[in-house]
Order: structure tokens, then sequence, then C-alpha cells
């Protein structure tokens, strides 16, 4: 096997896969590292804004064939259950990471995309202008580098990123969990529900399922006895509504997908010459539905930088200079805002109020979503 790449890419989810595809049809030659065997569950929301459908129907993704839900409102419940509808100006749809990121990994392969799968990346040292990784398959060579490292990784501690070594806060301690089930949802509809210190959201994906998401902060398990059936059952069902999905409702799966240690703190865009991509770069909180959207824009992104040093003979700190700008200039705004709201749930009383607001205020409210959600690209 060849050792050596044009490009090198950490991390197989969204943003690695669609990075890998685009670089390959370019015609450089690339290297993916997924520490996973597709298909796999993850832990995500699974609900995609319509600004990157034209893109992933771009990079061959049949979604019109697929039978989708398309989701038009958005309803938001406080933590007693008092409901709030609203109009998504853009839409989306809802689709799984296990049926959208495998069809992503046929067609990187389709493409001519190595791809190392239940490969873990140890190492990478950026050393006389190239990278070096190591891996716990061998150790290979690449002019650019790319992390997709996802929510978080031990190569952010490794790479001794300021976020991956903070102590416990307000912006890094939170946990998410994730069931598909069978429950009567409107198939048009994507809902947010409140609870103390958390917020669960419900929307149909393919096959007549639902993704069941919820983050919450660490502190919220640990007053449950770290146990998630409790907490679900004595914290998030004093929400009435969520205490009908989670009495009534089919669940698919026995145990849920879990995630610890999340954080929105800031995070940098280029980490020892490594492009970071994806939920790497930084992270727009779940319950403006639109990480998914933002980790393959990013990718777009990065592409087109990674072209352009390559075509035009560009020098390596014009490259990462132009996609820091670039990617801050497309994401930076929609991340502060999210990261704001998120700061008005949690808190019953300023929930509450808030969703008054946005009720009785459409016109705030439709600024406030669109604020989260960027252009077709």
């Amino acid at each position: 096997m060849n050792k050596e790449f044009d490009i090198v890419i950490i991390g197989g989810g969204l943003a690695g896969l669609s990075l890998s595809i685009q670089c390959a049809e370019a015609g450089y030659s690339t290297l993916l590292f997924e520490k996973e065997n597709y298909p796999f569950h993850k832990v995500c929301g699974e609900y995609i804004s319509n600004e990157s459908l034209p893109f992933l129907e771009q990079l061959g993704v049949p979604l019109s064939t697929w039978g989708l839900p398309s989701i038009t409102d958005l309803h938001i419940s406080a933590p007693n259950g008092t409901g709030y509808q609203f109009t998504l100006p853009l839409g989306g749809f809802g689709v799984s990471r296990y049926k959208l990121d495998q069809y992503l990994y046929k067609i990187a392969l389709s493409k001519g995309v190595t791809v190392l799968t239940n490969t873990k990346v140890q190492d990478i040292h950026f050393t006389q202008n190239h990278f070096e990784i190591t891996s716990d398959k061998g150790s290979y060579q690449s002019n650019i580098a790319a992390g997709s490292f996802g929510k978080k990784s031990n190569l952010d501690v490794h790479l001794s990123r300021p976020f991956a070594k903070a102590r416990p806060n307000a912006l890094n301690n939170f946990i998410g969990v994730k069931y598909h089930i069978r429950y009567p949802h409107p198939s048009n509809q994507v809902a947010l529900h409140n609870f103390d210190n958390g917020y669960c959201g419900i929307e149909e994906i393919e096959n007549g399922e639902c993704c069941l998401c919820y983050l919450t902060t660490a502190d919220n398990l640990k007053k449950s006895g770290n146990s998630i059936p409790a907490m679900e059952e004595n914290i998030l069902q004093k929400n009435p509504l969520l205490k009908h999905i989670f009495t009534n409702a089919e669940f698919i799966h026995t145990k849920p997908l879990t995630i610890t240690q999340i954080s929105f703190q800031k995070k940098s865009q280029i980490e020892n010459h490594i492009l970071c991509v994806g939920d790497a770069a930084g992270m727009i909180t779940p319950l403006c539905g639109n990480g998914m959207s933002i980790a393959l824009h990013g990718s777009k992104i990065a592409f087109q930088n990674i072209d352009y040093y390559f075509k035009h003979g560009q020098n390596r700190a014009a490259l990462e200079t132009a996609y820091e700008k670039q990617w801050q200039k497309q994401f930076a705004n929609r991340i502060f805002v999210g990261r704001t709201i998120q700061r008005l749930f949690g808190n019953a009383r300023i929930t509450n109020l808030f969703l008054q607001i946005m009720h009785f205020l459409p016109r705030l409210s439709k600024k406030l979503i669109r604020a989260t959600h960027g252009h077709a690209f």
C-alpha cells in the first residue's frame, strides 16, 4: 500500500467523508482514517437543514429517492410542557447517520479514496513541510492534513488544544444521549422539549423511525446517581411531553448511545498546520439543529482552499489564513448566536419567558432562526 498521499483526513464523519470525496474527485491521492467500521450509529440529532441538500446531491447522495420526511415546522416546549410552534424558513429533513455516513463511505471508495477503518491515529507531526501520521496500522506521510476528530478526541489532548485541557465549566461539561424509537411524531416537525438544564430533540428519519436525542449537563447525571434511566425518569420526564414519549415509544435499541465531556468552547480552525473541519473546528449548539450542515459546508470551504493551494502553488501560511478567515466569516456568527440562545434554555423561568417572547414577536423568532442557518452552498 502507498505510504505517501497528497491529503490525509483523520476522522470519517460527515466532514471527513465529504472532504475526501471532493479531494479524490479533483485527482488528489487521499487517505481517510476512521476508528470505527461502517456502518455505525453516532450521537447526533440527525436533522439537516435544506441548505445542505444541493451539496449532498452533488456528492452523489440520491436523497430524492430515499423518501425522507420533509420538515417545515419547529415545535418547542417549555419544561412545564407548554408548547410553541414556529416555521422553519429553509426547512430540512431527517436522516440517520447510520444510513448517510455509510452511503458517503461507499461514494468515497468508488472515487478512489483509501479508507482505513477500525484504525486509530496515535500521533501526527508536522516536520519539513509535510505531515507524518502514525496509526495502529502503520505510518504515512502527506502534504496536507485535515482533522475531522468529531466532538472530542484523544488527538485534541495530544495536540494540547486549550478546550481539551480546560477544567469543567458551563460550556464544556455536557453529555449527549441518543435513541432510535418508533413513535407517532408528526413527520413535518422537529421538536425540542426543554427540561431542567437540558433539552431533547425528536424528529422522524427514514423507515418511519424517529431520532430522540438529548443534551444535558454532567451534573444532572451525577445527581441521578450516574444512572441514565433515573435521570430520564426524575428530570427529563418532569416535562409531560417527554414523559409521554418515554412511556409510549418503542425503543429500537436496548441501550442508548452516549458521549460525555461535550464542549462548546471556542476552537481553532488550524492546529499545528492541521485544517480542522466539522465539530473539530467549532460546534453550534444542538438546539439550533445545524451541526451537520456546518460540517458539510465546512468541508467544501476546506476543499476549495486545498485545491487552490495545489493548483496555484500557494504557500502553506496563505492556505491556513484563507481557510480560517473563510470559516469564521461563514460560521462564527451562527455559533455565537446559538451559544447565546442556549444560555436562555435550561432554567424553567427564563425558558418560559423567552419562548413567550418568541411566540408573541414572530419577526424576532424568524430573525433568530435565520441567524443560526445559512444558505445553499
